[in-house]
């Protein structure tokens, strides 16, 4: 398993949102390149960067600073606001390796299986930002969390499986930017009930010991935000689980 370091853009800043909430933002004094540029010196493979601003929007907004952080060193995982074809076509010309793709893919799945088939499974990652609902039901929130989707999870994940789907970033909302670690028992039924896929755990993420927890789960790799930028999750520690993965 390995570590994915995120950057949340909000207007050019490094920024951290509290469960996903805009009102709730904390933002940064570090530079997005510098920060990307610490990141791959310290062997990060994958970089994971939100456009905050494109996901409320329903289009990217920061496309040009996108194309720098693609050049820091590290393969980049990108998304925000991707709603159409010329979107996921803007991202791969600007760089990213690996374009994100959240509310569309709960509202529309049709679509982004036609879109796994032209690109590949290998350029598209489905973000699915789960709430769990007062009826036991995990549904994916919408819109940087601001609707929450009709469709259920596991339906959801079926339909692109048969497309080709591969890579999933899953967050548990309740967890994200909450500092309480994150949830192992939803990755550990994930990952055995969809063996095919490449699970990213997103949220709650606090310090190496979350890490190794989630090495346990069967997840392929791991987000960590606010855990670098505050440094209960250290650089050596983001470079010695680069080198073991």
């Amino acid at each position: 398993m390995i570590v994915i370091p995120a950057i949340d853009l909000r207007d050019g800043h490094v920024v951290r949102l509290r469960q996903g909430d805009f009102a709730q933002t904390r933002r940064f004094a570090t530079e997005p390149l510098a920060l990307a540029g610490r990141y791959a010196q310290a062997g990060a493979r994958w970089l994971h960067v939100v456009d905050l601003d494109g996901a409320r929007a329903g289009t990217p907004r920061q496309l040009a600073l996108v194309a720098q952080l693609a050049q820091a060193g590290s393969a980049l995982q990108a998304g925000g606001g991707v709603r159409s074809q010329s979107d996921v076509e803007a991202l791969l010309a600007a760089g990213v390796a690996r374009v994100v793709v959240g509310s569309l893919a709960a509202r529309e799945p049709e679509r982004v299986a036609q879109w796994l088939a032209d690109y590949g499974s290998e350029r598209l990652c489905v973000a699915l930002d789960l709430r769990l609902g007062d009826d036991g039901r995990w549904r994916p929130a919408l819109d940087a969390w601001q609707t929450t989707a009709q469709i259920d999870f596991p339906s959801l994940v079926e339909r692109l499986l048969d497309a080709g789907l591969r890579h999933v970033l899953c967050t548990d909302i309740e967890h994200d930017g909450m500092r309480a670690g994150p949830n192992l028992a939803l990755y550990r039924v994930l990952a055995a009930r969809w063996p095919g896929i490449a699970w990213i755990a997103s949220g709650g993420v606090r310090d190496a010991a979350d890490v190794a927890a989630l090495a346990t789960t069967g997840v392929a790799a791991c987000v960590a935000g606010t855990a670098l930028l505050e440094g209960s999750l250290s650089l050596e520690e983001l470079s010695a689980c680069s080198r073991a993965a």
